[in-house]
């Protein structure tokens, strides 16, 4: 296995080879890179190791630019001293990533499931396109705040204050933690874009629910699922029977 590290931080670099050395014997270090111009060049100049570790937050920059750069052909697991909230959505997309200081029994987790996915024969392109998405994910900059006409004032809604996102009767509105409706110029689908998707998620044709805003789920008929939301009256909030188990693993973040 053709390992390559991209690390900024000298003894977190040379405890990552270590571990990897200690874990795969058969192990290749690559190389080891400390900036974001360095990673571009260095892929661009050669052919892909078999796997990247990765550390998120460089001296240069965040390592997410080397993705915009360059193609990168290789699984890639990401290392970070910071739990960022959208982070985990990498595990529930197959890609890994380790909270510093990187742990032994983790990392030789990570690694068995890059081998395993090719032993499997996991298409490796399609491991890629997933990697590929999650970046577009993290890097992409959600909606923070909205700003709302009431009466003849203007209002801004910072959106960590909203509960959830309704449609009736061809209207959109939200309703924040203070039970407040206000109507927005946006549709649903529009919004469902917006929003960060680690925060909000589309439960049926109706509702854009935070997690937040969930008091209660009761099982129903034909193995749905019933939410009882914070401010809101509505007793007939279904999660669609297709969205259950996507529902399910959203919830488990």
């Amino acid at each position: 296995m053709t390992v390559l590290i991209i690390e900024d931080e000298p003894n977190a670099a040379e405890h990552l080879q270590r571990l990897v050395e200690e874990l795969v014997k058969e192990a290749t270090i690559v190389g080891k890179i400390d900036s974001v111009r360095k990673s571009i060049d260095w892929f661009r100049a050669h052919d892909p190791p078999d796997v990247v570790l990765m550390d998120i937050q460089l001296a240069d920059g965040i390592s997410f630019q080397i993705f915009e750069e360059c193609e990168v052909k290789a699984p890639v697991i990401f290392t970070t001293a910071y739990e960022e909230y959208a982070l985990k959505a990498f595990k529930v997309n197959s890609i890994d990533y380790l909270l510093k200081p990187v742990d032994k029994e983790e990392l030789n987790a990570a690694l068995k499931k890059v081998k395993t996915s090719y032993a499997a024969g996991t298409d490796r392109e399609q491991l890629l396109r997933k990697m590929s998405e999650m970046i577009k994910v993290l890097t992409k900059r959600y909606k923070t705040r909205f700003v709302i006409k009431v009466g003849e004032h203007l209002r801004t809604v910072e959106v960590d204050q909203i509960l959830f996102f309704h449609s009736q009767e061809k209207t959109t509105f939200c309703v924040t933690q203070d039970k407040r409706s206000l109507i927005l110029d946006y549709t649903l689908e529009q919004l469902e874009e917006m929003m960060n998707p680690a925060q909000f998620y589309r439960i049926n044709r109706k509702y854009l629910v935070s997690a937040n805003a969930i008091h209660d789920i009761i099982s129903f008929t034909n193995s749905r699922l019933k939410l009882v939301l914070k401010g809101s009256q509505d007793n007939d909030i279904i999660v669609a029977r297709e969205r259950v188990q996507d529902f399910k693993t959203w919830l488990d973040k």
